[in-house]
């Protein structure tokens, strides 16, 4: 058996990715069924020895991983490869490099991937820009905007689906009262519950169902589709194809295209269709998104509050929700429209364009979402999947809260403030 690749992700912190990033690192990002970080060690073997995120998020991050953070490797002749945490999809090209060599995404000459010695990544990681030989690889191969999750959605989840379903179960016999179309594509963990009246269709692609999910009697799931680990699915839901649904969420109604981050609800009626959903939202009975313009053109959106429109590339492209966003009963959606992380859409005009964080929008207007309100509702949802906030998580939300506002609300040894310099109150 083949030594495992030791390798670094690094986020070189270009783009702008918000809400995508703003409270997780951007190596977990999910794109399908697995995150970036998740894929790329599975389909190149590696063996993470660390990871490189900018500052702000060095607290968290080493929060949710047990590996170095921000910290070089030890001198030595060991071969390292680092690809950077923008890039969803394994490139062949990634695995072929050798040591000195740099691939780069021809339009930008943004880092993809490079190897080194571990006394190179020492110098790089340093400041000190070693010899390379760059390698321009054509087409896009990064994350750059908030709505870049669907150009690599399709191509992410074919290959989760098949990574993940060889490792279960495939099911053999119809579960009693639940009728298979296509059974060779089906998947099922021997820990989930899958009720009498359900469909599972599969003709088009496979089926994942992860340990400890439930679907319910009635829904339709058409593949390629991914339900995640305890991930509820309601009775009569239409779950379409391109769907991929993270741990712990409870969905309804008609879903399709759509990627969920993980503990997030979408529990009733309503279209959600080519879509991300961070986690800890929660869209209201009937929420509906646009996912195709009137025109059928290329979707423009904002890839920040008050920035210019953007093509988007895509024709079919609904919402990206940010973490901890809700919306009130009958919300409609507009196409493109990206919802800063915190935000609160309770208006009985249409959600358009990109929200900015921490915002509270009703029809008496738009004003920001008090920090102890929002902190203490935060605690209060993720309570009740039985997850702490943790400290580190607290004064993450406090940041993003105070870089929004520009108001600074609490403080502690060692916080950096250098965000609001500049800011008036």
């Amino acid at each position: 058996m083949a030594d495992q690749t030791k390798a670094i992700l690094f986020d070189d912190g270009k783009g702008v990715l918000s809400p995508l990033n703003d409270l997780r690192p951007t190596f977990a990002i999910r794109t399908g069924a697995m995150t970036i970080s998740e894929r790329l060690t599975q389909a190149f073997d590696l063996e993470p020895i660390g990871v490189v995120v900018p500052q702000p998020m060095v607290e968290l991050t080493s929060e949710l991983t047990t590996l170095p953070v921000n910290t070089p490797p030890e001198e030595g002749d060991d071969e390292v490869l680092l690809i950077n945490a923008r890039c969803p999809l394994p490139l062949r090209a990634i695995g072929e490099i050798q040591v000195g060599q740099a691939i780069v995404e021809e339009d930008t000459q943004d880092m993809i991937a490079v190897r080194l010695t571990q006394s190179g990544v020492r110098d790089l990681l340093s400041g000190n820009q070693p010899e390379l030989m760059p390698i321009a690889i054509e087409g896009k191969h990064l994350i750059s905007r908030p709505w870049d999750w669907r150009h690599f959605r399709d191509a992410s989840l074919e290959f989760d689906l098949q990574v993940i379903g060889q490792n279960m179960i495939k099911v053999e016999a119809e579960p009693i009262g639940v009728t298979l179309i296509g059974t060779e594509g089906i998947a099922i963990s021997r820990e989930a519950i899958v009720m009498p009246g359900v469909i599972l269709n599969a003709t088009a692609g496979p089926i994942v169902i992860e340990e400890n999910a439930t679907i319910r009697p009635g829904a339709i799931i058409t593949g390629p589709a991914y339900i995640g680990p305890g991930t509820t699915v309601l009775e009569q839901a239409n779950i379409k194809p391109n769907t991929a649904v993270g741990p712990v969420c409870k969905v309804a109604g008609e879903v399709g295209g759509s990627v969920f981050q993980g503990y997030a609800n979408k529990g009733h009626a309503g279209h959600l269709g080519d879509s991300w959903v961070g986690e800890w939202a929660n869209l209201g009975a009937d929420t509906t998104n646009s996912n195709l313009l009137n025109t059928y053109g290329e979707v423009a959106a904002r890839p920040a509050p008050g920035g210019s429109m953007e093509k988007t590339g895509e024709i079919f492209l609904g919402v990206t929700m940010g973490d901890h966003t809700k919306t009130a009963i009958g919300t409609r959606i507009m196409t493109g429209a990206i919802v800063g992380t915190g935000t609160m859409f309770a208006a009985s005009t249409a959600l358009a364009g990109t929200t900015e964080p921490f915002s509270w929008h009703t029809d008496a207007g738009v004003k920001h979402y008090r920090l102890g309100k929002f902190v203490e509702v935060s605690m209060t949802a993720m309570g009740r999947r039985g997850i702490k906030q943790s400290q580190a998580y607290s004064r993450r939300l406090t940041i993003l809260h105070e870089t929004v506002t520009g108001q600074e609300a609490f403080s502690w040894p060692g916080k950096d403030v250098s965000h609001l310099a500049g800011k008036s109150e």
